[in-house]
């Protein structure tokens, strides 16, 4: 079996050439205004570090600005609210990021929930979800919302589909589960602690790994013909799902690295565009 390759770097390329012309296009109705993003660090995490310079990066390559807020890892939550406060009230900001995860000490959930539901670009306040879960306007969670848009682009049929996602994160699995649900998919919500998961996972026409362990999905627990969708990414250069031996028995697969992981930022920039044309007062549609 010859599988489909779900490239998101290529996707994500392709879709940036669209973007940098919905941008000019912008700059030129709004007297030269661009959308901006404004991200937020809060201590000295690498990783945390270098995913925040990799999306100004993405800002970049499509003409946006963004706006880089670095907090010391002493801030409290109090002080992290107000500095949210300040980019939820300036108008030149279309979107907010608070890159997860923060100090111990602060309150992530009552700081994410502060962000404008207008600038929540990365799709993680309560309302956001709810509001997306139950099939009304807001901006999903970036990575789901990345592997939906994926699906979407290569013609991945989701209706009557029965869906494993394999992880309940608030930024990954739940809202993964709601908009595959949406998409008139069967949905089963499985996790590290289910029991007899490789059975569950057995009966899947699509598997979504989301978990955050490496290889805890193995390959002999999917069937052939499957579409196969890893979320993680880990230091040993693999993902939640035990993808090699799988490459030529599933109907379709994204790669790791290299095929969700591009797709979340496009979608974090994407939707900093689709927040910027409405303030802006010159939506693309």
């Amino acid at each position: 079996m010859s599988a489909l390759v779900l490239d998101g770097k290529a996707l994500a390329q392709q879709f940036e050439q669209e973007m940098r012309a919905r941008v000019e296009k912008l700059k030129q109705k709004a007297d030269g205004r661009k959308p901006i993003l404004a991200t937020i660090l809060v201590g000295a995490d690498p990783a945390s570090a270098t995913y925040v310079k990799m999306k100004g990066n993405a800002c970049e390559r499509v003409g946006m600005g963004s706006i880089r807020v670095e907090l010391a890892d002493t801030t409290t939550t109090e002080q992290l609210l107000a500095e949210i406060e300040k980019l939820n009230a300036n108008p030149d900001v279309h979107g907010i990021l608070l890159q997860h995860p923060v100090p111990g000490q602060i309150d992530e959930r009552l700081c994410f929930d502060a962000i404008d539901l207008e600038k929540d670009v990365d799709g993680v306040t309560c309302l956001g979800f709810g509001r997306m879960s139950m099939g009304e306007s807001a901006y999903g969670c970036a990575t789901p919302q990345g592997i939906m848009r994926l699906l979407e682009h290569y013609k991945v049929p989701l209706e009557s589909k029965h869906a494993v996602v394999v992880g309940r994160s608030a930024i990954l699995g739940k809202p993964m589960a709601m908009m595959l649900l949406n998409a008139n998919a069967t949905v089963t919500i499985c996790h590290s602690r289910t029991k007899d998961l490789a059975a569950h996972i057995r009966q899947a026409d699509i598997v979504i790994g989301a978990v955050g362990k490496p290889e805890f999905i193995k390959a002999d627990w999917i069937k052939d013909g499957a579409v196969v969708v890893d979320a993680g990414y880990h230091p040993q250069k693999c993902g939640d799902i035990e993808l090699e031996p799988l490459t030529g028995r599933v109907s379709a697969y994204a790669p790791v690295p290299g095929g969700v992981g591009p797709m979340t930022i496009n979608t974090l920039i994407f939707q900093t565009l689709e927040s910027a044309e409405k303030s802006l007062g010159t939506p693309s549609v």
